[in-house]
């Protein structure tokens, strides 16, 4: 069954069953994690009815801390069989990302195999930095390769400040790092694909940056002039084409004020719809994000769409056949 309407590719997914699973091993206390892990389904449907989303792709989460590939193994799986049997109990409403993870490469080839081959996952996602070490670092090569064998979507997302080395500063204090710190993890793991020469080692991946892409398209104008004083360097004049090999969502949410620099930087065909619900509040959804979005005058009927819909259609053709 395939239905109609927005594509949201920013959809966090803590599923219960999982929260119970970690629960019961004392790894986690609902009660002291975060409001945004308390995913409902009723409440995920009446937010996707009341803005017109038809399909939500979910990033699987999982806060728990092992120590044991075992341990973060059985976790994964719990979170993964949770993720599909949303996916088969809602036809044509859901899909979800498989993770894979930056420090353990071996857990990262199983949920890939387990989550593409064996669930459906429609991409994988990844946090844009673990432990002070970027996204495109050489550690991750083994892994990317992997990837861009199979052509996959790379969902990114940042989960902690990194200041680019372990046990460096992290952020002002009293801010929460979602207010800002996070959009700066973003561009840090965009240029470290960047500057690593990923992007053109693997030209099969297809990288999903959150939040409009962080302040990627809004200094990429600086990064090129000043790319020649980065290590390793970026060559002049190439920024702009590494911008159109990234995707960016509008996840954020993002202000009106941004499409004008968005557009004028990045290619309009790799904008996709994204709510960041649950961590962005249904009502912020309803109310302002997606009517801001629907009335934007900078945006094209054309483009809109785009945005809405056929982007995330032609970057991801299986959630046509869903």
């Amino acid at each position: 069954m395939t239905l109609a309407g927005r594509i949201d590719v920013h959809h966090h997914f803590t599923a219960p069953a999982w929260l119970d699973w970690a629960e019961e091993r004392g790894v986690v206390s609902r009660e002291k994690l975060p409001w945004w892990t308390r995913w409902d389904l009723n409440a995920a449907l009446e937010v996707m009815d009341k803005t017109g989303i038809g399909t939500s792709v979910m990033t699987v989460a999982m806060l728990g801390r092992f120590s044991e590939r075992a341990e973060r193994q059985d976790s994964a799986r719990v979170a993964l069989g949770a993720a599909a049997e949303v996916v088969e109990a809602n036809p044509g409403r859901f899909a979800f990302f498989t993770p894979v993870f930056l420090d353990d490469l071996e857990l990262s080839s199983w949920s890939v195999r387990h989550g593409l081959d064996e669930l459906g996952a429609i991409g994988v996602s990844t946090r844009t930095s673990v432990n002070g070490v970027f996204l495109g670092d050489e550690s991750h090569d083994r892994l990317l390769r992997e990837l861009n064998e199979r052509f996959a979507v790379i969902s990114t997302h940042p989960m902690e400040v990194a200041a680019g080395k372990p046990g460096g500063p992290e952020g002002l204090p009293g801010m929460p790092p979602f207010v800002c710190d996070f959009l700066l993890d973003t561009t840090r793991a965009a240029i470290n694909l960047i500057r690593n020469g990923t992007l053109d080692r693997y030209p099969n991946l297809s990288f999903v940056l959150p939040h409009g892409g962080g302040f990627l398209p809004y200094m990429a104008t600086r990064l090129d002039l000043f790319g020649g004083k980065i290590n390793p360097p970026v060559e002049p004049g190439r920024v702009k084409d590494y911008l159109h090999r990234f995707y960016f969502d509008t996840a954020g949410p993002m202000s009106p004020s941004a499409t004008p620099t968005l557009l004028a930087t990045v290619d309009p065909d790799r904008i996709l719809f994204g709510t960041d619900w649950p961590p962005t509040p249904a009502h912020v959804i309803v109310d302002s994000v997606t009517p801001a979005l629907d009335g934007d005058p900078c945006l094209s009927a054309a483009q809109l769409q785009g945005i809405n819909r056929d982007n995330a259609l032609r970057l991801m053709p299986g959630l046509a056949r869903r």
